[in-house]
Parts: structure tokens; C-alpha cells; sequence
């Protein structure tokens, strides 16, 4: 079974939900990528989102977008972000990774190139926000013959061919992007959040990822009341950015994810879940 089944079969059995923290490639810095990993782990995260610094980030806010311009500065590619998969896979052989980009630098390196890469560096997912699934049935295909899960993308807008589509093509998750918008944007609508999950769950079986608009822990809280698990990106990097850089970036990543953990396993206990309780003594 793939380690995102199993991360979320676990989860699902303790009453809890995932923790799943974005960070871009390479930013704040090349040598920090593998050590921040591992930090976030140590925080809390169930998994973890990797992005693949790409020039042209279509739907990523200014935070994203700034992340992957430092780590393209710092002539970061995606042979270095595999590498980066290999090293945090050889000390950590339990989190789930997803490695989350763009076509562009893919279809570069060559697809079947890719996904044989991320084969052998443990990489258990792959997102690429511009394959939308009406043209991305060879590569899930490939991607699942790899072992991989091929992850997509549903919006406050997909209709339910859409979703019915997505659910076909779909695993590990599916990415629901909570609002009509960029990354990083601060006008999330829990409540609206919370009835479009319900909606989805009527039309996809995979655990859904609630993404974008999710800024601090009460936030993070209130959406993990719905949905199966929690992606945090922009204010975990625009922590580090505010940061001084290298340990202090690190430690205020860390420090916000450990309060995001903590306030959604406390929304966990006080729904009084009997699963949670018996593994949190």
C-alpha cells in the first residue's frame, strides 16, 4: 500500500486528521531544504508538499511566487529536488511526499524520465496544477503502474462531470482549493468550505485535502472539522521569509506548524473522539 493510504488509514483509525505543510524547493535556502523537511516532520506533518520551483507559478499568490523566485536564483532544478526526495527519504522511510509543480519542467526532463526519478527517490505523489485530467490520462496511468499516486486539483467551480472525472483518475487525495483565488489569499469562507466538501463527498471516495486561505491554527482547525486533511503553504513560507533566515527560518516554520497540530488534534479531542482520546495517552 502507498504510504499516503497508509498515513491516512492510520489517521483515519486514531480519529485524527492530516497535517500537510507546503514548502518550495530550495527556499529559504538549497542546503536548509532536506533539514526543513525533517523539521516539519518532528512539528507535526503528516505528509508533506514539495514544490518544484518553477518561472511561471499560474496559482500561486506573491509569497509562492517570491519562494520560487529565490530558489531559481539559486539555479535550483528539478534533478536537485529529486535528489532532495532521496535524501529525506533515506532517513525518514514513513512521510508521505508529494512533489507539486508545474508542466513545464516535467515535460523538460521528460516525463518518463520523471516518474522513474521519483520512483527510485520515494516520492509517493504527484501533483502538476496544469494537467488538468482531461489530458492527464496517460500520465495517472503511468504514475500508478510506478507506484505513485496521481494527485488533482478540484475548485469551488469544477462541476460534477469534473469531480466524477477526478474521482477516475484520482489517488491518495484530492486537492480541494478552497477558494476562487490565489494561494495565500485571507478571505476563506469555512462554512462555504465545509458545504462544498459535502458536496465533493458525494462524488469523490478519496480523502479530500482542504488548500489555500488557511492562514492560521483556528483556521486550520475549522476546516479539518470537514475535511480529511489540512494543507498549509504561504504562511509557513511567509514565516520563514520574516524570518533572519537559515535556523531562525526553520524554527518559525516549525513553531507555527506545531500550534497548527496542536489546535487541530484539540478540535479532535473536544468532538469527543474516542479514537483520539485512547491515542493521545
Amino acid at each position: 500500500m502507498n504510504r499516503i493510504a497508509t498515513t491516512f488509514a492510520r489517521l483515519a483509525r486514531q480519529g485524527r486528521k492530516a497535517l500537510i505543510p507546503y514548502v518550495t524547493a530550495g527556499d529559504p535556502a538549497p542546503e536548509t531544504t532536506v533539514p526543513l523537511l525533517h523539521a516539519l516532520v518532528g512539528a507535526g506533518a503528516d505528509m508533506i508538499e514539495l514544490g518544484i520551483p518553477f518561472s511561471d507559478p499560474m496559482a500561486d499568490g506573491p509569497v509562492i511566487q517570491r519562494a520560487n523566485e529565490r530558489a531559481l536564483a539559486r539555479r535550483v532544478s528539478l534533478r536537485q529536488v529529486l535528489q532532495w526526495a532521496r535524501e529525506f527519504r533515506a532517513t525518514d522511510p514513513e512521510t508521505p511526499l508529494v512533489l507539486m509543480g508545474y508542466a513545464n519542467p516535467i515535460e523538460r526532463f521528460g516525463v518518463e524520465a520523471f516518474i522513474e526519478a521519483c520512483a527510485g527517490c520515494g516520492v509517493d505523489g504527484v501533483l502538476v496544477v496544469d494537467y488538468p485530467p482531461e489530458e492527464a490520462g496517460a500520465f495517472a496511468q503511468r504514475l500508478r503502474a510506478a507506484g505513485i499516486e496521481p494527485i488533482f486539483l478540484l475548485a469551488p467551480t469544477s462541476t460534477v462531470q469534473r469531480m466524477e472525472q477526478v474521482d477516475r483518475l484520482a489517488g491518495g487525495y484530492v486537492y480541494y482549493v478552497s477558494l476562487k483565488g490565489v494561494t495565500g489569499a485571507a478571505h476563506l469562507d469555512v462554512a462555504q468550505v465545509s458545504r462544498r466538501v459535502q458536496e465533493l463527498r458525494r462524488h469523490v471516495r478519496l480523502p479530500l485535502a482542504v488548500g489555500f486561505g488557511i492562514r492560521d491554527a483556528a483556521g486550520a482547525a475549522a476546516v479539518a472539522a470537514c475535511a480529511d486533511a489540512v494543507i498549509i503553504g504561504s504562511r509557513i513560507i511567509e514565516l520563514m521569509e520574516q524570518s533572519s533566515g537559515g535556523d531562525q527560518a526553520q524554527a518559525a516554520a516549525s513553531d507555527f506548524l506545531r500550534e497548527v497540530r496542536a489546535a487541530v488534534d484539540r478540535a479532535a479531542a473536544s468532538a469527543g473522539n474516542p479514537a483520539f482520546e485512547e491515542v493521545s495517552r
